[in-house]
């Protein structure tokens, strides 16, 4: 997002964090929900949140666990692309590390119906 929107970085910069059969489990509730496998999801999960949101900043992250899982309570705030709405909210997020990459990373949303409706097309009023 920061550079420049969809299609404008590459996932290569991120890779070696990852591992090769890595899996994201976002809520199916929001935009860019599903699960996301491999290096080759991960590449289409950041696309496709370059495409929903025009910002989305870590503004603040306590790690509450470290470990093979850490667990990480992070405060967002991002600008919707589609809306132009921005909002803060939190994100628990339980990430699995082996052998130094990340293995698999499990974020939940307090409102993902928030998160949804910031996200949406505006429709015009009757």
């Amino acid at each position: 997002m920061a550079a420049g929107g969809p299609g404008e970085a590459s996932f290569d910069l991120l890779a070696p964090f990852f591992a090769p059969d890595v899996e994201l489990h976002q809520a199916d509730a929001l935009p860019y929900g599903g699960v996301w496998r491999g290096h080759e999801g991960m590449t289409q999960f950041f696309l496709l949140m370059g495409e929903v949101w025009e910002s989305f900043h870590m503004v603040e992250q306590q790690f509450l666990a470290t470990g093979e899982t850490a667990v990480v309570l992070t405060q967002v705030r991002a600008r919707a692309r589609a809306s132009g709405r921005e909002l803060g909210f939190p994100i628990l997020q339980a990430i699995t590390v082996r052998n130094g990459r990340i293995t698999e990373v499990r974020p939940f949303y307090w409102d993902t119906r928030a998160i949804a409706d910031a996200c949406a097309v505006p429709t015009p009023a009757d």
